[in-house]
């Protein structure tokens, strides 16, 4: 999931302050589980932007809000409320304000939230970075655990001469990635198979951005 946090509200009123009617936008997937685009941080922050004299005009959560086509249809119905506002503030990471920019191009469209990563709920609000979305996936050699990112230097073939008693150099509150994928290629007894193999320098040509990726049934 996409993880985000709210931006300072002074920076959202900044982006803002040229504009009256404002249309609030979430998303009921990843922005909601952060607690940072469902219907209680609108309805948080509505309350906020008329303190500040501000004109909400209306408000809905994407079911998600990164997916184009599908936002578009679930906006008709406010079509109204839209037309009246000045600007767009959406509550969603930043694929999800990108949507929302090209849905309308002539409208004043800002993000009221930071992007952070891609990451996994560890727990009910605790989330942590797990992939780089690099483009070229190690995870089938190394036990299903990401030396990318886990790693804080991206090391491809073990660990660093940094390491103490398993943790690592740079992070000295988190175990190494190197020890992890290690204890976990011994327990499900494939260590032989990725001691066989130098992994060479990582390709980083193939995450050039912007990656573009169409899927057609032939």
């Amino acid at each position: 999931m996409i993880i985000s946090k709210k931006r300072e509200l002074r920076a959202v009123l900044s982006n803002i302050k040229e504009y009256k009617n404002i249309f609030l936008i979430g998303c009921s997937e990843c922005a909601s589980l952060c607690s940072t685009g469902g219907e209680k941080e609108i309805e948080q922050l509505s309350i906020v932007l008329k303190k500040e004299g501000k004109n909400v005009t209306g408000s809905m959560v994407a079911r998600t809000g990164c997916q184009v086509l599908g936002t578009k249809k679930e906006l008709k119905p406010y079509k109204k409320e839209i037309d009246r506002s000045d600007c767009i503030l959406v509550m969603s990471c930043g694929a999800g304000t990108q949507a929302i920019v090209e849905l309308f191009q002539d409208k004043a469209v800002y993000p009221a939230n930071d992007t952070l990563f891609l990451g996994n709920m560890t727990r009910f609000q605790m989330f942590d970075e797990r992939c780089s979305l690099c483009g070229d996936c190690i995870l089938d050699k190394t036990g299903g655990i990401c030396p990318v990112t886990t790693c804080p230097k991206g090391l491809l073939n073990g660990p660093c001469g940094g390491m103490t008693d398993g943790k690592c150099e740079v992070n000295s509150g988190h175990p190494c990635a190197w020890v992890k994928i290690y204890e976990r290629l011994k327990a499900i007894d494939r260590l032989d198979d990725f001691c066989k193999e130098i992994h060479e320098p990582k390709d980083w040509s193939i995450s050039l951005r912007p990656r573009v990726l169409y899927l057609r049934n032939e």
